[in-house]
């Protein structure tokens, strides 16, 4: 008998899981800045994006595995840093780094993280990342560089679009903290989700991991603002393996960092948690795409729900996606069975996305003509150019 977890989309995966986790952790995961117009325009203009179908093109045989930094990786799609994961379910950190391993795809691992990085490292089977936040005076953030080299880390993930952390009203509303402090409001939210409080009390209460026993502590809400090119330099020298630079909408800081010496840059606006005005995601990726050219790899991260936005992905210039909270929610729904539904859901629509527009391989979405163009009415669009949405890039 096939499990019916009632998860057939990404869109049922955040249905169910908004129904069994605590207003405060569905709100903590779903959130975003501000009012949240920049979230919702970021998910118009991913879904304003028109993919244009092929026909007669034999497209039987399509191969959904691509290369990253020279690796094969049997997917376009691995798993973004997300702190705090095992508020989704108990041990969810290392339902994903199973994935992970399984997939042969990269995990990456949060500083505040709920499982050390050195465990989630070995269950991934060395596919992990490990993502770095600056913090403070950067005297606790050299430490943890040396403790993932020590872990065996060969890829760092640097973020860097969280000077200072972004002011998000469902949060606050709800008193969320990290660690929890329970008051009345808190525990009368967590009586009414029997389910997840009872598994959470079983399990522990999630912890940020990568800190217990040390002698420094993370606080989330300390200033990062410090951060300067200075502070990028040391970390590159002080860095020997692969340094993906997380966080960047700009294209200016783009062809910086590529001069300063990144190897990756990860486009993402944060998921939209931290500027509400910020540009949607997938356009800046296009102008980076632009003025980086075609062999620098760019990764993208931001406003993915289904495969056809891991190809629209693609096709406007990403070398790798990676998805984030919507694995929380699979996860949240369904435990490590909704995740893997709703991993194996996203790599079908991906394939069937494939077929309608006729390639049958990944770098193909990069080269073919894959966008959907038409003038407007009056000729010009929402973006200030001759196409309807984005167009042709």
């Amino acid at each position: 008998m096939v499990f019916d977890t009632g998860i057939h989309s990404a869109a049922d995966a955040r249905r169910l899981a908004r129904k069994r986790l605590p207003w405060m952790v569905f709100d903590y995961i779903d959130g975003a800045a501000g009012t949240e117009h920049g979230a919702a325009m970021s998910a118009q203009a991913m879904q304003d994006i028109r993919l244009m179908p092929r026909v007669l093109r034999n497209v039987s045989q399509r191969n959904l595995s691509t290369n990253l930094f020279g690796q094969p990786v049997s997917k376009p799609f691995g798993i973004s840093p997300m702190g705090m994961c095992n508020l989704a379910a108990p041990g969810a950190d290392l339902m994903l780094a199973n994935i992970a391993r399984e997939n042969r795809v990269p995990h990456g691992v949060s500083t505040v993280a709920s499982t050390n990085m050195e465990t989630v490292l070995e269950a991934s089977d060395g596919m992990a990342w490990f993502q770095l936040y600056f913090s403070g005076d950067g005297s606790g953030t050299l430490k943890l560089i040396e403790r993932a080299k020590r872990a065996g880390y060969d890829t760092l993930v640097l973020t860097l679009d969280v000077p200072e952390v972004g002011r998000r009203p469902r949060e606050l509303r709800h008193g969320f903290k990290m660690p929890f402090r329970i008051g009345p409001r808190q525990f009368i939210d967590f009586a009414l989700h029997p389910r997840w409080s009872l598994e959470t009390l079983f399990k522990g209460a999630p912890t940020l991991a990568n800190f217990d026993g040390t002698d420094f502590v993370f606080d989330r809400t300390e200033s990062r603002a410090a951060a300067d090119w200075s502070y990028f330099e040391k970390l590159r020298a002080a860095w020997p393996g692969k340094l993906v630079v997380k966080g960047v909408l700009a294209p200016e800081d783009a062809c910086a960092l590529v001069a300063a010496g990144a190897d990756a840059i990860q486009v993402s606006s944060h998921g939209c948690r931290q500027l509400d005005s910020a540009p949607p995601a997938i356009f800046a990726l296009r102008d980076i795409r632009a003025a980086v050219g075609p062999d620098f790899s760019l990764f993208y991260d931001t406003g993915i729900r289904s495969g056809e936005d891991i190809v629209k992905a693609y096709v406007m210039g990403a070398d790798f996606v990676f998805l984030g909270r919507v694995l929380l929610f699979a996860i949240a729904a369904g435990g490590e069975k909704g995740l893997h539904r709703v991993w194996n859901t996203l790599a079908e629509e991906v394939s069937l996305a494939m077929a309608q527009l006729g390639v049958t391989s990944i770098g193909e979405l990069k080269k073919a003509d894959c966008l959907w163009t038409q003038q407007s009415p009056s000729g010009v669009t929402g973006d200030g150019k001759n196409r309807v949405g984005i167009a042709k890039v």
